[in-house]
């Protein structure tokens, strides 16, 4: 009869792989959620996604890693098979390959952690403090005429420099401040040099502050307090060049401009002198032809009115208005002169007819107007009475009597009564 193993089921809960893969990888992944790990790379694959997958490795063992797409981008190293590195992040389980891998959250080269920790502070505090902040940004002008320089007078990069400066704009003018760039003090003599530039140039158009490339120890200098905080202070706009394309200083975020390169920084900061000539001349071009378009119209408005016939016989038309306005003048006299006549027809009938209401011919008919002592004209004998004094005006002359008596008007069909003269 078979012996039963000690490891027999009937002793021990069976698990499926998914179930025992699970239990580890939240095992691991608890107890190592953020650790560092120092190794050489090797077996680098940059996926077509962007994400990268290496193996970090010692003398004794492998360890696969992988770093996302957006974590690789901020890294302030070029990857490259054999360096040795130093990662930081967090153990994960691989369930479909069975396998643990390191999560990388950031990456250094070996032996400067000292100095990335100092910049990441640095970095956090400056942001903190908002110097980084776009309202901050200056405008670079178009066309710049004063260009102030910080950097070594003996390296490539003023070399470079004022060799693409003079190609692409020679008639800016170049004031170069010679600074030590890297090394004890450096910091401050870019500082310095910056603070300078805006106290006895204060009309430069702008200042290129950098250096050529180097390791994170030369480039250091521009990893400074002193430095970041003189190119915030500036009222010149300036330009952080420091480095390579893949260099990344705090001067950088703190400056107005950055460019990657020295060269690119004297490409960004004056136009090209063919471009722009070739840019007037178009224009030059394009304003000929407007003008020749407006004289050739203004020409064609003249000819046309050339030919119209006010202008080739203006005394005829000065005649013919002559000849109206008499016309309008005959009219004018004509009809006025008949409305006269009307008028003075008029007025002579208003004037016989008051000639026939005028009192004195009715006197001279040998009539006569009585008056009583107020002056008044009589109408009736009511209100007279004897003794008084009465008027008679006659054609010729004025009767006054007095009253001796008064008729009722009744009886002033029989006549009146005596009157005393």
């Amino acid at each position: 009869m078979p012996q039963r193993s000690s490891a027999s089921p009937d002793d021990a809960r069976v698990l499926t792989v998914t179930e025992l893969t699970a239990l580890v990888k939240e095992k691991l992944e608890a107890a190592f959620s953020d650790v560092y790990v120092m190794g050489e790379i090797s077996d680098l694959r940059r996926a077509s996604s962007g994400h990268v997958y290496l193996t970090l490795k010692d003398a004794n063992a492998v360890l696969r890693t992988v770093i996302w797409r957006g974590v690789a981008a901020k890294l302030p190293l070029e990857l490259e098979e054999g360096i040795e590195v130093l990662a930081r992040g967090s153990i994960d389980v691989y369930a479909p390959r069975g396998s643990y891998q390191l999560i990388v959250s950031w990456m250094e080269p070996k032996g400067l952690g000292d100095l990335q920790l100092a910049y990441r502070r640095l970095l956090e505090k400056l942001e903190k403090e908002g110097l980084f902040k776009a309202e901050h940004k200056k405008p670079l002008p178009s066309f710049p005429q004063r260009i102030g320089v910080v950097t070594s007078p003996t390296g490539a990069a003023v070399r470079d420099i004022i060799n693409v400066l003079g190609r692409r704009f020679p008639a800016v003018e170049v004031y170069i401040y010679p600074s030590r760039v890297q090394g004890q003090g450096a910091a401050e003599e870019i500082a310095t040099a910056i603070a300078r530039l805006n106290e006895k140039l204060p009309d430069l158009d702008l200042i290129i502050v950098g250096r050529g490339g180097g390791s994170l120890e030369d480039l250091w200098a521009f990893n400074e307090e002193a430095v970041a905080r003189a190119i915030f202070d500036s009222a010149i706009p300036i330009v952080s060049a420091v480095g390579h394309e893949i260099d990344f200083s705090i001067s950088d975020f703190v400056a107005d401009v950055r460019a990657a390169t020295p060269t690119e920084a004297a490409e960004i900061v004056v136009p090209d002198r063919a471009e722009v000539l070739a840019r007037l001349d178009d224009r030059r071009k394009r304003l000929a032809a407007a003008l020749q378009r407006a004289v050739e119209a203004g020409r064609q408005r003249l000819h046309a009115l050339s030919t119209r016939y006010v202008v080739r016989h203006p005394d005829t038309i000065l005649r013919e208005r002559a000849q109206r306005a008499d016309d309008a003048l005959e009219r004018l006299k004509t009809h006025t002169g008949h409305r006269l006549s009307v008028l003075a027809e008029a007025l002579g009938g208003i004037g016989r007819r008051l000639e026939t209401l005028d009192p004195r011919k009715v006197l001279e008919r040998g009539y006569s107007i009585t008056l009583d002592a107020e002056g008044a004209v009589l109408r009736s004998v009511e209100g007279l009475k004897a003794d008084d004094t009465i008027s008679s005006v006659l054609h010729r002359g004025t009767i006054r009597s007095k009253v001796t008596d008064v008729a009722p008007a009744s009886d002033s069909s029989k006549g009146t009564g005596p009157i005393e003269q």
